[in-house]
């Protein structure tokens, strides 16, 4: 009797230590813990379908690079841009227009959808950007100074006061002291950048990574008034977003390590 009672217990012990040997610290046990601990390592993959992003025009070719990268971290995925000035896409994510990420280019237009409601957690500031003057190659008029640009005949472009690269020029005009007549106002940075690319103004000024991404087309000229100037850039999930998930993931990128690498490659500083 004792024997037989001896090794039942040893049995029951063998039982029980087999169950308990896939048991996690949240006692789960057995399949049910093995499928939890693949779901967490398989997660990542798990990212699928089309994320939509609007982000400020200087952030394209950084935001295309992470977007690339994205889709090869997460097979399945697809990253959809809508590039442009921040005052314009703030106006559009207001209006309705569908979107899961923003990215933009100063806390007052970010501030646009916020006050809104359609944002969803907080804003995160990933990046500062630094104004610079746009020459044409080689510098031909001899351009040195935020001043030089107020010499009378020469074709001076500038983003428009609404958006926040023409704001942050304004605050360096005033900075300096200085008065300057734009020959035009553009909606965005690109084109700002464009009109001297094209030789349609003789100078612009415009965000040092915009006028590292345009390579040899266009020389830059830096100016001490420019470091009263510089933009943070916050981005946010919106309210809307119809792929949170993707949109979480995107975000993440964008301000992990390698993300963080690829915005100080195209000239951005450190948030």
């Amino acid at each position: 009797m004792l024997q037989a009672t001896g090794a039942g217990a040893a049995a029951l012990l063998a039982l029980s230590a087999c169950s308990s040997s896939g048991s996690d610290d949240s006692g789960k046990s057995g399949p049910s813990a093995s499928a939890s601990s693949s779901s967490s390592a398989s997660s990542p993959g798990k990212v699928s379908g089309e994320v939509t992003v609007f982000a400020a025009a200087s952030l394209k070719e950084s935001f295309t690079t992470l977007g690339k990268e994205f889709e090869k971290e997460h097979p399945g995925t697809r990253v959809t841009f809508n590039f442009g000035g921040s005052d314009t896409l703030a106006a559009g994510i207001t209006g309705g227009a569908p979107a899961d990420v923003f990215a933009a280019a100063s806390p007052k237009t970010m501030k646009i959808v916020t006050d809104k409601g359609d944002a969803t957690g907080a804003q995160h500031t990933f990046a500062r950007n630094q104004l610079e003057i746009a020459t044409l190659p080689g510098n031909p008029d001899k351009l040195s100074s935020l001043k030089d640009l107020t010499r009378p005949g020469l074709k001076v472009v500038l983003c428009d006061k609404s958006v926040p690269c023409g704001a942050a020029a304004q605050k360096a005009l005033d900075a300096g002291n200085l008065k300057l007549t734009p020959a035009s106002y553009e909606q965005d940075v690109k084109g700002a950048l464009n009109k001297v690319v094209l030789k349609e103004a003789d100078a612009a000024v415009v965000y040092k990574t915009d006028i590292k991404a345009a390579g040899g087309k266009v020389d830059g000229v830096r100016f001490p008034e420019s470091a009263k100037a510089v933009n943070d850039y916050p981005i946010t999930l919106l309210k809307d977003a119809r792929n949170t998930q993707a949109a979480q993931a995107f975000l993440t990128l964008v301000e992990s390590p390698e993300g963080q690498k690829v915005l100080k490659q195209a000239g951005f500083l450190k948030p």
